[in-house]
């Protein structure tokens, strides 16, 4: 009897030491353009095991024994894919072109079915969508317990998120859901141990009257990541993270110092984590930048600096409002009388600083009011130069951001014109440098909520 016994508990050692060492499965495939055919290399390709890459014949080997993987790749649709044979994959080739639908905009259906209708009627083919406000509201039913402790669930404009998000998809729109991150006026009132203080330790407000969370605090970073998560599980195609940054004022108290290369180190730490934690969801990431810091090496005092951003997201957004360059743009002292330039100039050298192909960048742009300079209005023919230089630089699509989501038809419907060239404008090194100089020091400037 305790022979029998002995060899049992052998043969299960024996057969778990097996299994435990026994090489995961291999599988060959292939993955091109499923419009044209063409074959796509550097696909990224996530497993359990791991990340590989498609060689550039479209070739790879899996050495996993998962059932299914995502793969993703800039200017395409994330895809999940089956581990079966023949591993022949085809990703769907995507240039979003997006509106805003803002937090309180969400409750209506009224405005959901206008911007719904203004997509199927123009070049429009992607919604950005608030899933977490400035003020710390979250838009859709979250599980978890921090949002209920904090009070961001006391209003949910997105009741009926998975009917939305269905629509949307039957539709081809292209869903981006923005989480505004450390600007988080619910978490920072009701966790005073995530906030950020004055020097007098009390809560920091900023000019719109909202207090933020502290971007060092790690709790802070994992209460964001758990809310985008939950989207990636609801099925958007991409998560947007929105003010990962550091307020501009200098004097502020975290929990950690504040030197510029922490700032740095905190920022690119959250989104390195973000993008390791999605990495099971078919979901890209992107990130919202301040828009100078498209012509700048340094972070601009808010710990975002171009050149590290782009290893921990797919995409940058960079807000290139004309109205946010107060001091002007290198030869164009008036940004809203030149919007072309404005974007085209700011769009090219974002690629130069960064080394990155124009696929990895998709701006917002203006559809609201000027503030900083004339007060001017922004019609069709200011959104459409912004638009045309955007294109004109091969960028992923772009964003029209207008902080009430108030699009119109005769807003954003223009026919095409050629764009214009940007060579003979190209401002010199020179005027730049003296540029660059006038600049050194400034606070950043945002558009009004």
């Amino acid at each position: 009897m305790r022979s029998t016994v002995y060899f049992i508990l052998f043969l299960l050692l024996f057969g778990w030491s097996v299994t435990s060492n026994a090489e995961p499965n291999r599988s060959f495939g292939t993955v091109c353009d499923a419009i044209d055919g063409h074959p796509l290399a550097n696909v990224e390709i996530s497993t359990s095991e791991g990340k590989i890459t498609s060689s550039s014949d479209g070739s790879f080997v899996l050495f996993s024994d998962d059932s299914e993987f995502i793969l993703r790749a800039p200017g395409y649709r994330p895809h999940k894919a089956t581990n079966t044979f023949p591993l022949t994959l085809k990703l769907e080739p995507i240039n979003p072109k997006a509106l805003y639908l803002s937090y309180w905009g969400a409750d209506s259906h009224k405005l959901r079915n206008h911007l719904t209708n203004l997509l199927g009627e123009t070049e429009l083919n992607a919604l950005v969508v608030d899933l977490k406000s400035v003020r710390g509201d979250i838009s859709f039913r979250s599980r978890t317990s921090l949002a209920r402790v904090v009070g961001a669930q006391k209003v949910r404009t997105l009741k009926d998120i998975e009917s939305f998000l269905a629509d949307l998809k039957q539709r081809g729109i292209y869903t981006i859901g923005r989480i505004a991150v450390f600007k988080d006026d619910a978490l920072a009132n009701q966790r005073r141990d995530m906030a950020t203080l004055t020097p007098e330790g009390y809560l920091w407000k900023d000019r719109d009257n909202i207090s933020w969370s502290d971007p060092f605090n790690q709790d802070v970073w994992d209460y964001n990541i758990a809310i985008a998560k939950e989207a990636a599980q609801l099925g958007f195609d991409e998560i947007q993270f929105d003010y990962i940054r550091f307020p501009a004022q200098s004097n502020l108290v975290f929990s950690q110092e504040h030197s510029g290369e922490n700032k740095v180190a905190a920022i690119n730490g959250f989104l390195r984590r973000a993008k390791e934690q999605l990495a099971d969801y078919p979901v890209m990431t992107s990130a919202n930048i301040f828009g100078y810091i498209c012509w700048k090496h340094k972070d601009q005092k808010i710990g975002q600096r171009l050149v590290d951003l782009a290893s921990y997201v797919d995409y940058l957004s960079p807000m290139l409002y004309p109205s946010g360059f107060p001091h002007g743009v290198p030869g164009y002292p008036n940004p809203v009388a030149n919007p072309y330039e404005t974007v085209a100039h700011s769009l090219a050298k974002a690629q130069q600083l960064s080394g990155l192909p124009a696929v990895r960048f998709r701006p917002w742009l203006q559809a609201f009011k000027d503030y900083a300079f004339d007060r001017r209005s922004f019609t069709a023919k200011e959104v459409r130069a912004q638009t045309q230089a955007s294109d004109a630089e091969g960028s992923h699509g772009w964003m029209l951001w207008n902080a009430a989501s108030r699009f119109t038809l005769a807003g954003i419907q223009q026919q095409p014109q050629p764009a214009k060239p940007m060579l003979a404008d190209t401002p010199s090194k020179s005027t730049e440098k003296a540029w660059l100089t006038r600049l050194a020091g400034q606070e950043p400037s945002y558009p009004p909520l």
